[in-house]
């Protein structure tokens, strides 16, 4: 954008002729860009309950509705001499407004964003995002009606349908170059987010146009078609910008949703089975123990009470809650995912139905998955739900880890290979943030973590697992980044 008008400064007053449908055209694109861009920005405002967002936003609008009565004011386009009552300049005042519109909102953008930083607005979000539409939409159409109705009262720019008033354009474009330096000055000391960055694009686009109106002379040429291009672009980057951002903030969204949602539905799943268990398992002892303990009182309470036969049921009932505290330790045993309920199964299998399992996390952090599994691997033999569980952790500690680092690449490596003496190896590597060499040795205790909001306990179980499977699980640093979790278990051959 910054090259174009030296590119274009040979060809600038070659004559093109007029094409009706060019200008409307580029407007209506222009005006659902800025729509957009104003709907998200609105979006955002509420749920930060920002007013500086809300002030951009209203720019927006407000460029977006001046984009109708600059079409169909153009003259050629619809009419001879312009829809609305148009004179000759009533096109150019409202093209002035549009030029001053964006950078008068990113001015405000940038003050009122300390002023939010130091109190924040105190009336609801919805009603101030309302009063600042009104006003957007208002102003809008004043300036419409001044440029139309009242067309005699503002400056001159043009001679005819297609000369320029040199004299007039320079002083009108000097003010909005200045106007749109400021903007952008400001913008650039107060920079915080990727939206700030793809305003000062936008603004070195709106530099650019003023630099390239000046060297023109009159419409119709490869200049000024070239000018509403420029135009097209530095609009639409802003709009394609923040689609791109709202696009990955939803993928994430929908990423983390599916994780809880997934991690919801486990917990159910387990309280049910645990429910069910308990009222099966235990039901029948503690209906005994109520049926002996009411038998021994009847027998008791006769008036020949047959004392041999009452402890007969009290024994049985003593029998009946020692059955009940045998089945509550075997269902906690079961819950425990006690190694003794194992089964034989392909470890290669299990990672590969883990990691497909992730996908959805993989995609949306960017993550490529390498897995080099040994064909030859034996099977093992294990709780396969309790071994499942701590791939999974492993996997979701990796892509947790990589989700943290940037301007890298973001890989998963998987290898699995068989030892001696009836064991195999699993080893999966991340080039995430690794793992302090000071900290490497107390990743596996209880409660100790590196994340935010990690509880501490993950790596820990994950250890317990292995090892009461009868294995080991430990970690090491990579050479360049990250680390690599290392599980050794038994075969079952």
């Amino acid at each position: 954008m910054v090259a174009a008008p030296l590119l274009i400064s040979p060809v600038r007053d070659v004559r093109v002729g007029a094409i009706g449908a060019f200008v409307p055209t580029v407007d209506a694109v222009i005006l659902v860009g800025d729509l957009i861009v104003a709907l998200l920005l609105f979006a955002q405002a509420s749920v930060f309950r920002s007013r500086a967002l809300s002030a951009l936003a209203s720019g927006y609008l407000c460029a977006a509705l001046l984009r109708i009565p600059h079409a169909l004011t153009f003259p050629g386009a619809f009419a001879a001499d312009g829809l609305l009552g148009a004179g000759i300049n009533s096109t150019a005042s409202i093209s002035l407004a549009l030029r001053m519109a964006l950078p008068l909102a990113i001015i405000l953008y940038v003050w009122l964003r300390k002023k939010d930083s130091e109190s924040p607005p105190e009336t609801e979000p919805h009603a101030r995002i309302a009063a600042w539409v009104f006003s957007a939409t208002a102003l809008a159409a004043c300036i419409t009606l001044l440029a139309t109705i009242g067309h005699d009262l503002l400056p001159t720019f043009f001679a005819d349908r297609s000369a320029l008033i040199y004299s007039n354009t320079v002083w009108y474009q000097g003010v909005t170059f200045g106007i749109s330096l400021v903007a952008a000055l400001m913008l650039f000391r107060a920079r915080q987010s990727l939206l700030d960055l793809w305003l000062l694009v936008a603004m070195a686009g709106w530099l650019c146009q003023s630099v390239m109106i000046v060297t023109l002379h009159e419409r119709f040429t490869i200049g000024f078609y070239c000018l509403f291009g420029l135009l097209l672009i530095s609009h639409l980057i802003v709009t394609f910008a923040l689609l791109a951002e709202s696009i990955r903030l939803y993928s994430r969204l929908a990423t983390a949703t599916a994780a809880r949602n997934r991690e919801r539905d486990a917990r159910m799943m387990s309280m049910e089975a645990v429910t069910a268990a308990i009222s099966h398992e235990v039901g029948q002892p503690l209906t005994g123990i109520i049926l002996n303990a009411k038998s021994g009182l009847d027998l008791l309470e006769r008036r020949r009470p047959e004392v041999a036969k009452a402890v007969e049921s009290l024994r049985a009932t003593i029998d009946a809650g020692h059955q009940a505290v045998a089945i509550m330790k075997s269902i906690r045993g079961v819950f425990a995912k006690d190694p003794a309920a194992a089964t034989v199964f392909c470890l290669n299998d299990l990672v590969r139905e883990t990691a497909c399992s992730l996908n959805p996390e993989l995609a949306g952090q960017r993550v490529s998955l390498e897995m080099d599994l040994d064909a030859t691997l034996a099977p093992i033999e294990a709780d396969r739900i309790q071994i499942q569980r701590v791939i999974f952790n492993l996997l979701t500690n990796a892509i947790e880890s990589l989700a943290a680092t940037s301007g890298r690449e973001r890989r998963i490596e998987i290898r699995s290979a068989p030892l001696g003496h009836r064991l195999v190896l699993l080893e999966m590597s991340d080039t995430g943030v690794g793992i302090a060499s000071s900290e490497m040795p107390q990743i596996f205790e209880t409660f100790f973590t590196t994340k935010d909001t990690g509880t501490g306990l993950g790596l820990s179980l994950c250890r317990t697992i292995v090892e009461e499977h009868g294995g080991r699980l430990w970690a090491s640093p990579r050479e360049e980044h990250g680390a690599t979790f290392h599980m050794e278990l038994r075969s079952a051959a």
